[in-house]
């Protein structure tokens, strides 16, 4: 099989943001911008998953969704990819994995909101994703407690970077994972949906 995959140079850190996406938002661009500011990225790669294992309801189909992302998300250190489709992987520690096998002189840096911290401990192989790499945490309205009380925040609680050193998980070996506190941006999926979806957002 041949893959239609973003390039990275080697000694690249790359930032990977995934999720359905469905549909993205301003929040989405909203942390990784503040990601690639804090935590000391090259790049960023939205992972526009095929489907949520944890969500029951399937999303929109993927090609709405990532033309949506891409009318969302514009910006020259940011790219929206289907990696996932490709590779057919379905969880997140399978798509780190192969990621690592396919780019073995880049660095990676595993991206999720402060909600996704609270129920990391959910996630098929979590742990395993955890020592395989960094997790930059950026925190969202209503998560930071429940994320700083998570049992992977508990778990992983010796090898937490202070927020004033996020530069620095660029670099670290795993495990290591950062949260940050940024300027609120309060969009959601969720609310985008139940407004009246995407008639209402993509016009």
């Amino acid at each position: 099989m041949r893959y239609t995959m973003p390039y990275a140079a080697p000694g690249q850190v790359i930032g990977l943001l995934g999720g359905s996406f469905d549909p993205a938002h301003a929040g989405h661009a909203h942390i990784t911008t503040e990601a690639l500011k804090r935590f000391g990225l090259d790049r960023v790669w939205w992972l526009v998953s095929p489907g949520n294992p944890l969500k029951s309801r399937g999303p929109e189909p993927l090609p709405k969704r990532m033309a949506r992302a891409r009318e969302v998300m514009q910006h020259p250190r940011v790219e929206v990819t289907d990696i996932e489709d490709q590779l057919g992987t379905r969880f997140t520690a399978q798509t780190v994995a192969r990621l690592r096998q396919l780019y073995p002189q880049v660095r990676f840096v595993w991206l999720m909101g402060a909600d996704n911290m609270a129920q990391f401990h959910q996630w098929q192989d979590w742990r395993r994703i955890m020592e395989t790499v960094p997790i930059g945490v950026l925190a969202r309205p209503g998560q930071r407690i429940s994320a700083r009380m998570s049992r992977a925040a508990g778990l992983y609680a010796p090898y937490r970077i202070p927020g004033r050193f996020g530069h620095l998980l660029a670099r670290a070996e795993a495990p290591a994972w950062c949260f940050v506190n940024v300027p609120m941006n309060d969009a959601s999926s969720t609310a985008i949906r139940a407004r009246g979806g995407w008639s209402a957002q993509t016009g």
